[in-house]
């Protein structure tokens, strides 16, 4: 049996159990499994982190296959449950049999809907709002959304000027914001932009690389030269690249001749968690700076510039940039710059339509913002909960300061942090006690802003980010 059958006999079970089709994460995720391709592998080819594959759309697709057709089915042993539901399809009923014939049509029906509604670059932005509500399913808010979720909200003109800029030869754009803002989600974006205007990509993230990675630089390029090289499939010259004195030099050497000269379209390289780098000031200095050559080598007007103008690189950190770096050698001051913001009400909105059955009122939505700001993961946090009824937005406000609200792994999670270092602690504890913006020394400032924790009002003077964080850290903070 191909797999063009299991997906015919699937999908006609899943329609006759829940009125709808397989959605195209769904049938990826089965595609690859036919294929015998691990949860990591789908993630990384589809754009969506391992852990919202494999602990969210997976268990919820087995579980609703499970369902339709009758018996317990996983990722292992689907395929012989479908062998066996291919030789009782032989003597289906004439209702499933209908049900089978008109899966196809419904679907080719449905595309041809989609396709006449978006022709011609010619849909309507109510036609467009309206389409993406109908078409928004639940989704648990973790990680990076989806490439193909509806519950991604653009930010203007940020994603207009990515776009534009990725485009760029030689390009450098830097993404910064405190934890769980979108900059992952944005630069998944950025990378499937290029994709589509020929660019090859390779993403690659500080937060995954062993420890021992950083206990030199020599180590820590090779590592990076290995990760981006395996990526391209391009690893057959590295270890005679290695001879060569001097890492930064092999490092240049190998991006220049094996890869850059290797491949006829240009390469946009995302490093995600660069902010994991900077503790190790030595190699933080020296790669930075080699990151910054490259970007001016493209600018020389030579051939070699012509090679270097390729590379387009993405660099996304949640904390500011302390180590000190030579202007000349940061590449913290070149290129196009973008500080993610928090959702404004109009935005909130937007989200909220997408979550079908809430039809909230702008002092709903006042309600919830007074509570948690704009703060896209909260947001959305909140709206998934309501949606679901777990709980309704008055107790989801009565309960959200405390250790049995929806955000109480959140709220943990800052104060873990603000636990092993006391004298943090202590400042941010003069700012959750103050009625009014108060001025701290300017480390202190930056640092927890650099969290999260507070927003910089006029003349320097700081505040909560929100009064989630005023109410829950006004009574923790003492107890340190």
């Amino acid at each position: 049996m191909d797999f063009e059958t299991a997906f015919q006999i699937l999908d006609s079970a899943v329609v006759a159990q829940t009125k709808r089709h397989l959605k195209d994460i769904e049938v990826a995720i089965l595609r690859s499994s036919w294929q015998g391709k691990k949860y990591d592998e789908i993630a990384q080819t589809h754009g969506y982190t391992t852990e919202y594959i494999q602990h969210d759309v997976g268990p919820k697709l087995w579980q609703m296959l499970s369902q339709a057709i009758g018996e317990k089915v996983s990722k292992k042993n689907f395929q012989a449950a479908l062998e066996r539901q291919r030789l009782s399809h032989t003597a289906a009923s004439p209702e499933q049999l209908e049900v089978t014939s008109q899966t196809q049509k419904l679907m080719s029906s449905s595309q041809l809907n989609m396709e006449e509604m978006t022709s011609n670059n010619s849909v309507s932005q109510g036609n467009e709002e309206a389409l993406v509500t109908v078409l928004a399913e639940p989704e648990f808010p973790v990680g990076q959304v989806p490439l193909a979720s509806s519950f991604y909200i653009n930010r203007p003109p940020i994603e207009e000027r990515c776009y534009q800029e990725i485009l760029q030869p030689g390009s450098l754009i830097r993404i910064k914001a405190p934890g769980q803002m979108g900059k992952t989600s944005l630069m998944a974006r950025i990378l499937d932009e290029a994709r589509n205007h020929g660019c090859q990509t390779v993403s690659l993230s500080f937060h995954l690389a062993d420890k021992a990675v950083f206990t030199s630089l020599d180590t820590f390029l090779r590592w990076f030269c290995e990760s981006v090289g395996r990526k391209l499939k391009q690893l057959h010259q590295l270890d005679d690249y290695w001879s060569i004195y001097g890492s930064k030099d092999k490092t240049t050497a190998y991006f220049e001749e094996c890869l850059l000269e290797e491949i006829d379209s240009p390469l946009v390289v995302s490093l995600d968690g660069v902010d994991r780098i900077f503790p190790y000031r030595d190699i933080a200095e020296d790669f930075f700076s080699l990151l910054r050559a490259w970007y001016e080598y493209a600018k020389y007007g030579d051939r070699s510039s012509e090679l270097w103008q390729k590379l387009r690189l993405v660099l996304v950190h949640s904390k500011e940039v302390y180590i000190p770096l030579n202007i000349n050698q940061s590449p913290f001051n070149v290129g196009l710059s973008v500080e993610l913001q928090e959702f404004n009400p109009e935005q909130v909105q937007t989200l909220v339509e997408r979550h079908q059955g809430l039809n909230w009122t702008d002092a709903q939505i006042e309600k919830l913002m007074d509570m948690i700001g704009g703060h896209p993961n909260l947001v959305r946090l909140a709206l998934y909960h309501v949606q679901h009824q777990d709980i309704t937005l008055e107790q989801l406000l009565q309960t959200a300061p405390t250790e049995a609200g929806i955000y109480s792994d959140h709220l943990r999670g800052h104060l873990c942090n603000l636990e092993h270092h006391p004298n943090l602690a202590a400042a941010y504890s003069q700012v959750v006690k103050s009625s009014v913006p108060i001025e701290l020394d300017s480390e202190s400032a930056f640092k927890l802003h650099s969290m999260g924790l507070v927003v910089y009002c006029n003349e320097n003077k700081i505040m909560p980010r929100c009064d989630l964080y005023r109410q829950y850290f006004q009574n923790r903070l003492v107890q340190l």
